[in-house]
């Protein structure tokens, strides 16, 4: 299954019984409207997740804003849903793919290959006349497996790896934020020392999709240059649109980079981490 799927795909497999569909909208500002957005109309049969209580754990101000669940709790979460490593799942949301990238990545985390994001999301839904209704699929609850799961990275790991020199940290904030400047999320402002910027909104093209393939690898490849994609730690504000880069990295064929879950808001949590400002 390719990591996007449009559309008009996603029309054709309606009749899959392997296929769920997950609403994954979500306001940073506002974090109850995804959900009561997704009560009053959704793609027919989507489940929700919702960033802070399903995607996420819980907070203690080390931490950063958006920690990631134990592979262990993500996996009882996935079958307390009714999701099992048989499913197709596909991801959906109205900011560009913002939130349904983070649930294609902790998929794919745990080892279910078989995910992807609604290309455009909800707007392209519409825009190809797609049905909205507030039917719920009603799966019965499983047992999810947990398999290998992809190693992530610390803010020790981090640390040393500034250090060694070996590899690149890319800033998926937009510009401003990485600068330190309008920082409005995070009580610090600034980026990560030799990071590099590459807002995660620049993936996606003038129509609201992602950017063909070629065009983001020659993207890609002028910030990153010669670089192996395995050398490569995504990070952003709390290791949601890091997920929209990691996404896009595989859209242009350069897979293998890490993420840095944690991100900013962990690792400006403590004034001994070196900062720039």
């Amino acid at each position: 299954m390719s990591v996007l799927i449009s559309a008009a795909e996603l029309t054709a497999s309606a009749g899959d019984a392997r296929l769920v569909i997950v609403d994954c909208r979500h306001d940073l500002a506002q974090p109850e409207s995804g959900e009561a957005a997704w009560r009053e109309a959704h793609i027919p049969g989507a489940l929700f997740m919702h960033l802070d209580r399903d995607l996420s754990a819980p907070k203690n101000g080390r931490n950063g804003r958006h920690p990631l669940p134990s592979p262990q709790d993500f996996a009882r979460l996935l079958g307390a849903r009714g999701i099992s490593p048989a499913h197709r799942v596909v991801a959906y949301d109205d900011a560009g793919g913002m939130f349904a990238a983070r649930l294609w990545w902790m998929l794919r985390w745990v080892g279910h290959r078989d995910a992807a994001v609604l290309d455009g999301g909800l707007s392209a839904w519409k825009a190809f006349g797609g049905a909205l209704d507030t039917t719920v699929r009603d799966l019965p609850p499983t047992d999810y497996p947990l398999g290998a799961v992809e190693p992530t990275l610390d803010a020790d790991a981090v640390l040393a790896s500034l250090r060694s020199g070996g590899r690149l940290l890319v800033d998926a904030r937009a510009p401003d934020r990485f600068r330190g400047e309008n920082e409005t999320l995070d009580p610090v402002g600034g980026h990560i020392p030799g990071a590099v910027n590459r807002f995660f909104k620049l993936n996606i093209g003038d129509d609201g999709r992602f950017k063909p393939a070629d065009v983001l690898r020659a993207e890609w490849r002028e910030l990153i240059g010669g670089r192996d994609p395995a050398s490569l730690i995504m990070q952003c504000g709390s290791g949601v649109t890091a997920c929209h880069n990691l996404l896009a990295l595989e859209v242009a064929g350069l897979s293998g980079a890490q993420l840095y879950p944690g991100s900013w808001s962990e690792w400006c949590s403590d004034p001994a981490r070196p900062m720039t400002r």
